[in-house]
């Protein structure tokens, strides 16, 4: 795909929206430097309950977007031993993965160890277009078997790293530094920095999990804000990804319904991904009809159109009848 005159122009932007005007340059060098240390000791603190409690090191999970990268020179400038890994979710666009091989490739010369991940399903090897015909309904926004299956399934008993960020979306502004992974929202525990150094009750509970062998998360730059990873990336020279070049400003899934209307420009940059998904879509339908259940469309086609968020599609469904029904 090449790098249009659009995609040039978006990334220098985003460049110039990071740079601060002049007198505040000093500040904001500070802020940078202050911000670094904090991930650093995270890192810190989740490498040393890695070591102690699970006897392996901290995995820093990699998707291969910005905030991977970032991630990975924090990961390399905190002396701390550990492992990288990436699930791969089937559906990253190729620039993602030939970046993703690259990045491992450097690493495993320096002697890190990588690993990337195939998904599987009730133990068979999948993919997002099988997933839709056995799931019987699109991903959708209020539907992510999709993450759950593909990207969320590794890593078991191990203290791994993320490069989630309060600043990318309401539902991830409620995260906090360090989490104990759980299958809801109520399972879900959650501890600050703050937390494990004031309260003995708090260490003694992260340590109570970690001695279980429970997954446990840290979430290094979590109060970093866009500007602060761009500004990280430029200054510290660090090569990311050739579709930021591109015009997008996400990396991740092509068609992931969290893009929205995003999504266009990446089936028009990518036709084949949508052929993909209307192929499984229409693999969806027949296996709907073979099981018995009600649908109202007819072609893949139709059911993409709505996934899409096509308001002209006469007589669709709404995700509250796949989810009755299921």
């Amino acid at each position: 795909m090449r790098k249009t005159r659009r995609g040039k122009e978006e990334n220098k932007r985003k460049i110039e929206r990071s740079q601060p005007p002049a007198g505040a340059r000093v500040y904001r060098a500070s802020e940078k430097m202050d911000k670094e240390k904090k991930a650093i000791e995270r890192i810190k603190m989740a490498s040393e309950m890695s070591l102690h409690h699970y006897g392996r090191p901290l995995v820093c999970t990699y998707s291969g977007g910005k905030d991977s990268d970032v991630m990975l020179e924090i990961f390399k400038r905190s002396g701390i031993p550990f492992e990288v890994h990436n699930s791969h979710t089937t559906a990253d666009a190729p620039q993602t993965v030939r970046h993703i091989r690259k990045v491992f490739s450097e690493l495993e010369l320096q002697g890190i160890s990588c690993e990337i991940e195939k998904p599987t399903y009730k133990g068979q090897p999948t993919s997002i277009w099988k997933l839709i015909p056995q799931k019987l309904i699109p991903p959708t926004r209020m539907v992510r078997y999709c993450c759950s299956v593909l990207k969320e399934t590794g890593c078991k008993n191990r203290y791994i790293a993320t490069g989630v960020r309060w600043d990318e979306s309401t539902q991830r502004s409620t995260r906090t530094e360090f989490e104990k992974i759980g299958h809801t929202k109520d399972n879900r525990e959650n501890f600050t920095s703050l937390m494990l150094m004031n309260d003995n009750d708090v260490r003694r509970r992260m340590s109570e999990l970690c001695m279980q062998k429970k997954k446990m998360v840290v979430n290094p730059i979590i109060d970093w804000k866009d500007r602060d990873v761009w500004e990280f990336v430029e200054s510290e020279k660090i090569e990311t990804c050739e579709l930021y070049k591109c015009g997008y400003d996400r990396v991740g899934c092509i068609g992931c319904p969290m893009a929205g209307k995003k999504r266009y420009k990446e089936f028009a940059d990518f036709p084949k991904y949508k052929q993909l998904y209307i192929n499984a879509f229409d693999r969806m339908l027949k296996e709907r009809k073979r099981r018995g259940k009600e649908c109202k469309w007819t072609t893949g086609e139709e059911v993409f159109l709505w996934w899409m968020e096509d308001k002209n599609i006469p007589g669709q469904m709404s995700i509250e009848d796949f989810i009755t029904e299921e």
